[in-house]
């Protein structure tokens, strides 16, 4: 009798690298987010990635990060947390995980916060020092949402298409 494999991916891995590949879909030339969202029973919910949100032409839409703040992409680019929330239908994410491959801003947040969802697992935090990641953080401890990084093993998988 052959012995089950044991180099498989562990849950963490599996969830961030679909944060990783829906990241993928991102249009934003400068950073591009993905979010999963699971259950307690590790089943997917959701995933989202930041881009312009549903109908509106993105050939037309600002993508530069300089400017007036209507000739700029952050008055219009939905964050992937937020668009993986919006884009679950089944009810109550109460009790959820969410895989980001950055770490939540403060807007984010907000609607993680008030869609039920208790724990992040994050890949970076580059903005720690930002007044919105900050600002994020106490909300979370506040509201006991628990964080935590994403611990890599550099594990590498490849995707051929």
């Amino acid at each position: 009798m052959s012995e089950k494999r044991t180099d498989y991916l562990s849950w963490d891995q599996y969830f961030m690298g679909i944060a990783l590949l829906s990241a993928e879909r991102s249009k934003d030339p400068n950073t591009q987010v993905g979010a999963c969202i699971v259950d307690a029973n590790n089943k997917i919910l959701s995933v989202g990635y930041n881009g312009m949100p549903s109908g509106c032409d993105d050939d037309v839409m600002p993508w530069g990060k300089i400017g007036g703040a209507l000739e700029n992409k952050y008055f219009f680019v939905c964050h992937a947390e937020l668009n993986a929330i919006l884009n679950y239908g089944g009810g109550s994410l109460r009790g959820a995980r969410c895989y980001s491959t950055l770490f939540p801003c403060n807007e984010c947040a907000k609607a993680i916060i008030q869609s039920g969802i208790k724990e992040i697992i994050y890949l970076s935090d580059k903005y720690a020092d930002t007044e919105s990641t900050i600002a994020s953080k106490k909300m979370f401890d506040m509201a006991g949402v628990s964080f935590r990084p994403y611990k890599s093993d550099e594990k590498k998988i490849s995707i051929n298409l």
